[in-house]
């Protein structure tokens, strides 16, 4: 598979290009959502593209997807580029692997955030306040410790360049109103319950992910991207110890690369090693493998 940086499909409207997705309009009920190789850390695009990454999380989340219909529908229409329309033809070797046609949904303006583990921002939260996005906890937990009960902290969807503000359960349903909030964090506590747990199976703790959700027909679906190394934070189960940073499985690897560059999180970011791309692309492959038991290659 080619390395997709950049789409151009001339043949459909573009209706947004984002850090990592490009979305076409193929009519008013559906989407052409394309993968790409691009990688962004600290909110910001980095000059460089990982190979296979757009491949991972498209398949990633198609295998969830899949996974997942039990507790949720999704806005899925068709994976398999031989199916697409036959205007986007000349670009199937840009879409293959990484393209799927999905249902226009009315997105929610909220990320479902659960956290298993306590580590990153919300572990920098903990040690300031003894909480962890308005959730007290009991004193004396470690770095990277389990939390007794996962977590749902929603968080607003900031705009290109921005970012995202943590927020408390009352200011989400004041977003996207009572009901739709409360069926949303039952479904990403269910979805990270079940995800976590097949996780586990395969050798992988998720110590905490974000999903997205809208509404198709008044239904509520899950979209975009599920579980995978840039919306999750995949820690390998063996040699887990808390008191510690983990090893991972996802852009933490990439992240902690950049924070030794004495870089300001600002574009131009610094360009990316060879041995950088090379690595985070083996653990995004890594991740794929042990959770699908497939080979990318």
């Amino acid at each position: 598979m080619k390395v997709v940086a950049k789409t151009d499909i001339d043949a459909l409207p573009l209706l947004s290009r984002g850090k990592v997705r490009d979305i076409y309009k193929i009519d008013d009920r559906t989407l052409l959502i394309v993968t790409t190789d691009r990688m962004s850390a600290f909110d910001v695009i980095m000059a460089d593209p990982v190979p296979f990454k757009g491949v991972v999380l498209n398949q990633l989340t198609l295998f969830w997807m899949r996974k997942f219909q039990n507790i949720i529908p999704n806005h899925i229409v068709e994976s398999d580029v031989a199916k697409f329309p036959a205007i986007l033809a000349p670009w199937r070797d840009d879409l293959e692997g990484r393209a799927v046609i999905a249902r226009k949904a009315d997105p929610l303006p909220v990320e479902c955030i659960v956290r298993g583990y306590i580590t990153g921002s919300g572990w920098k939260d903990y040690q300031a306040t003894g909480k962890v996005c308005g959730h007290q906890l009991p004193p004396g937990l470690m770095e990277s410790a389990k939390l007794e009960t996962p977590l749902f902290t929603p968080s607003t969807k900031a705009e290109a360049g921005t970012h995202d503000e943590n927020i408390d359960f009352s200011a989400a349903a004041a977003l996207v109103g009572d009901i739709a909030a409360q069926k949303m964090r039952l479904a990403a506590l269910d979805l990270y319950n079940a995800g976590s747990a097949h996780a586990a199976k395969c050798g992988i703790i998720v110590a905490d992910t974000k999903f997205e959700f809208g509404f198709i027909d008044g239904t509520l679906h899950l979209i975009d991207e599920v579980l995978t190394p840039d919306s999750s934070r995949f820690w390998p189960l063996a040699g887990y110890e808390p008191g510690r940073p983990q090893p991972s499985f996802d852009k933490q690897y990439l992240r902690d690369w950049l924070t030794g560059q004495h870089w300001n999180h600002e574009p131009p970011p610094p360009p990316l090693p060879q041995e950088v791309i090379d690595a985070t692309s083996a653990r995004y492959q890594d991740a794929w493998a042990m959770l699908s038991g497939k080979s990318m290659q």
